[in-house]
């Protein structure tokens, strides 16, 4: 499944990342590589930003790009 579909509140684990953007590339330096545990804390209406739990601090990503990040629970 991919992290836009997580439910909020739910850990996951990062398997899989499309890194063929410069955007994802920054993000994987960030800490959004496979293996890393994270969890949507937030969501914004109408198909906004996700804030994500990601190894100790939160970090926003658009809809799209957490459609690029494959998970498993």
């Amino acid at each position: 499944m991919t992290l836009d579909r997580l439910a909020s509140g739910l850990d996951a684990r990062i398997t899989v990342v499309d890194s063929s953007s410069p955007v994802m590339l920054r993000l994987m330096e960030m800490g959004l590589v496979p293996g890393a545990s994270v969890r949507i804390e937030k969501r914004a209406p109408f198909g906004g930003p996700l804030e994500l739990r990601v190894g100790g601090y939160l970090l926003s990503i658009r809809l799209d790009e957490a459609k690029k990040l494959t998970v498993e629970t």
